[in-house]
């Protein structure tokens, strides 16, 4: 066969010259160009669709990408986003183009997030490490007691520009408010001072509910902080809620309201002043206010103190006799076994407890709270001692 010195559009010229003047059946005329049956048609179409200019090189890539969002849908997700009563997210924009655009091309939320922080509409998400609730069932109480409540309601500014933070203690079953103190900040210090007022002027609890901020929780082992510590010491149980769970504490919640609704709006000059409308709030809804759920009854005529009263001495931590018992080093270790097991700083001085589960695996406690545990065989680092908790 002779060299062929044509272009790739010259011969498809021809070849489209040679079909319009019908010099040869169609499938000799492929072959005498050297194309399959199938280009040869593809070569006809694009000419009767286009003429001439469909026979140049077509771009390969496809005209609309699996997963590309149509330009037009783009825009009107940017157009939604502004909105005068305040930027909608993903899930409303998604809803919204619901009355613009067929289903098939309305993309997921994820997909209009993307769109959105590609153009500088919104700004990516910082992953916040949470503290994991406790393990066992929230249970509710019946006697004054059995449980109390606490936490700190959304700190504001007063007058002066320094910070308020409402800490605020309550018993469970009787409603009644036994601390409503503003705090300029929640430092454990300042925080275990008023808790400590409370227990001695009250007795001590069995159980205290909080959720997992500061300073009640925090991302060392079992989430204990140095909070949580000190009242285990005490022979009290911390409970925690389920992180984003706050109907778990909902009586609290629920006085949180109220106290709102009270407090002047703006808030008092300074934090001495903030202080007497807290101890107002507190008067009125120990000994005013009646409640739906004391039979209208209010919480002062419900509430008797502990029996068990703040210690002189704090108590250390006991354990069933089949526990074996370690001390946690000041650099957060136990040895044991020829093995070193890391527990945490801030178990540092304290005594663990450590039960058997089954052969070589342990579980691992501070007082009621389980901590973590640890298979002997998981064994890591050059000295091949080294253990940590798992949850």
């Amino acid at each position: 066969m002779p060299w062929k010195d044509v272009r790739p559009m010259d011969e498809k010229i021809l070849f489209i010259a040679d079909y319009l003047r019908e010099t040869d059946c169609f499938s000799r005329l492929c072959e005498r160009y050297g194309v399959s049956r199938k280009t040869g048609y593809k070569w006809v179409a694009r000419y009767r669709q286009t003429g001439a200019e469909g026979l140049g090189e077509q771009s390969r890539r496809p005209r609309h990408a699996a997963g590309e969002t149509p330009y037009a849908v783009q825009q009107a997700i940017l157009e939604l986003r502004h909105d005068r009563h305040g930027p909608p997210g993903p899930k409303k924009i998604q809803a919204l183009l619901a009355s613009r655009f067929d289903a098939a091309l309305i993309p997921s939320k994820t997909t209009i997030y993307n769109i959105l922080r590609r153009a500088g509409q919104i700004e990516p998400q910082r992953r916040v490490r949470r503290v994991k609730g406790v393990q066992h069932t929230l249970k509710s109480a019946a006697q004054p007691n059995e449980l109390w409540s606490a936490d700190y309601k959304g700190q504001f500014k007063t007058g002066d520009g320094r910070w308020c933070y409402p800490l605020t203690v309550m018993d469970h079953a009787s409603r009644y408010l036994l601390v409503c103190q503003g705090l300029p900040g929640t430092r454990f210090t300042e925080t275990r001072a008023f808790f400590e007022q409370a227990f001695r002027h009250y007795g001590l609890p069995e159980r205290l509910r909080t959720d997992n901020g500061v300073p009640f929780a925090s991302l060392g082992v079992g989430g204990l902080s140095q909070l949580s510590v000190w009242w285990i010491r005490l022979g009290i149980l911390p409970e925690r809620i389920t992180p984003g769970r706050p109907q778990q504490n909902g009586r609290h919640e629920r006085m949180h309201r109220t106290l709102k609704q009270t407090l002047s709006h703006p808030p008092a000059a300074n934090l001495k002043a903030q202080q007497i409308q807290l101890d107002g709030f507190r008067t009125h809804y120990n000994d005013q206010r009646p409640h739906e759920g004391l039979a209208q009854q209010n919480p002062s005529t419900c509430y008797t103190p502990s029996l068990r009263s703040y210690p002189a001495r704090l108590p250390e931590v006991e354990y069933p006799g089949y526990f074996e018992r370690q001390r946690v080093s000041q650099n957060g270790l136990i040895y044991w076994r020829a093995l070193r097991v890391y527990i945490g700083y801030l178990l540092a001085g304290e005594w663990v407890g450590m039960e058997p589960v089954a052969d070589g695996l342990w579980d691992v406690y501070f007082g009621p709270v389980r901590i973590g545990g640890f298979d002997e065989r998981e064994t890591k680092g050059q000295r091949n001692d080294y253990l940590t908790l798992k949850m």
